[in-house]
């Protein structure tokens, strides 16, 4: 793993015959990711990423805080 000002580059993975991929462990280990952990998969024309739903969903939380205030 390589990091630089909080940005990581963990390897390169495989997609395997069913569209899977293994999260490197490193990565694993810092965002707390074990089995049965939901992602969302987001992406554009650049690339996409995962995150945990739980941030997502504190993400959205915030924001309609802010709203209803």
């Amino acid at each position: 793993m390589q990091e630089s000002d909080g940005k990581y580059i963990f390897g390169v993975v495989k997609v395997g015959d069913k569209g899977q991929v293994v999260i490197p462990r490193d990565a694993r280990k810092l965002y707390g990711i074990k089995p049965g952990d939901a992602l969302l998969v987001l992406g554009d024309q650049k690339g996409m990423a995962m995150l945990k739903t739980e941030v997502f969903q504190a993400a959205i939380d915030q924001a309609m805080e802010g709203l209803q205030k």
